[in-house]
């Protein structure tokens, strides 16, 4: 049996000498504080080296958060419901299979928090995701990559049972995870465009973006389209087919717990090289940096703006996270 060993570190979360309410503008208490409140862009450059003419493509930069994706509003809310609910105590071991983002926003609440983070992933993942979750603290298994997210399932399941004490948050089928983007994400969007969006364009991995967003979205106007994002390669959304992909971050290989699928409208299948290709064009003419997932779902908000019967209307596409993780893949390789 593996024998886990980790180094305690003293408690230094103090209180600041002074109340809540006498805190200088601006200043928080914790990084878990910075959470949420991302920023949106319009593509101006963008919408013109595409071609879209006729329609407004505005994206959702989930890059802001603290660890640098979208998960670090799963990462938040699963761990404060566990905690909530009496399941996570102090000093314990969380426990949890991802393809990397996740993985990376637990690791940095955990360590905020004094958790210590195992992170089970498959071995097809970058090395810098590998080298950032390694940089919070945090032990990562590396499982097959032939078994995709179903083997780093497994292998956390495995952990589970070897370490007294531990808990599996278990991304793919807990509520916590659309929730958060039902209280969060959603929310921000709707300010943000003041209640301007007509289409909503998310990659579908645990699911739990396009769930949450997506039922916030059509419970304030009905009429906003959800389009769901998969690998051309991997269509298990759209035919019920599992097969390789290289669109980290999405296409997981079944359906999650964590899908509503009765949410979405529309599923649009991305192949790998459009993912990559797109991801290029974005840092050349917006100047940022964004991943596969976010240049699968770059392509298909271009696609749905060339459309005529979506003339005039406003299309928000949320990109999950930053290039920079993506550096050793083919997405940067031209």
């Amino acid at each position: 049996m593996v024998q886990w060993q980790f180094s305690l570190q003293p408690d230094i979360s103090k209180e600041w000498n002074r109340k809540k309410e006498t805190c200088v503008k601006g200043i928080v208490d914790s990084a878990s504080e910075l959470i949420g409140k991302t920023p949106m862009l319009y593509l101006h450059n963008y919408m013109k080296e595409a071609g879209v003419e006729d329609a407004a493509i505005i994206a959702k930069l989930e890059y802001f958060n603290p660890a640098g994706s979208v998960k670090d509003r799963v990462a938040l809310a699963m761990i404060e419901d566990a905690e909530r609910k009496g399941r996570l105590k102090p000093g314990a071991t969380i426990i949890e299979p991802t393809s990397g983002n996740t993985g990376i926003g637990l690791a940095s609440v955990a360590a905020a928090k004094g958790y210590h983070a195992i992170l089970t992933l498959p071995e097809t993942m970058t090395v810098e995701r590998r080298n950032l979750l390694q940089a919070y603290g945090a032990h990562i298994v590396l499982t097959s990559g032939y078994k995709g997210m179903k083997g780093a399932i497994e292998k956390a399941e495995e952990l589970h049972k070897e370490i007294p004490g531990s808990i599996i948050l278990g991304q793919f089928e807990n509520p916590a995870n659309p929730k958060a983007h039902e209280e969060t994400t959603g929310p921000e969007i709707w300010e943000q465009t003041e209640g301007s969006v007509d289409i909503f364009v998310a990659g579908v991995g645990t699911g739990g973006t396009i769930t949450g967003v997506g039922k916030y979205l059509k419970k304030q106007k009905k009429s906003v389209h959800i389009v769901a994002v998969e690998p051309a390669t991997s269509p298990v959304l759209s035919q019920g087919k599992v097969g390789p992909h290289k669109i980290q971050g999405i296409g997981a290989g079944f359906i999650p717990d964590t899908l509503d699928t009765s949410v979405y409208d529309e599923i649009i299948p991305i192949k790998n090289d459009d993912a990559f290709e797109e991801g290029r064009a974005f840092a050349r003419s917006e100047g940022i940096l964004v991943g596969i997932s976010a240049g699968a779902a770059l392509k298909a908000a271009v696609e749905l703006a060339k459309r005529k019967e979506n003339k005039g209307k406003n299309i928000v596409v949320l990109l999950p996270d930053s290039g920079d993780r993506y550096l050793s893949t083919p997405l940067f390789a031209k």
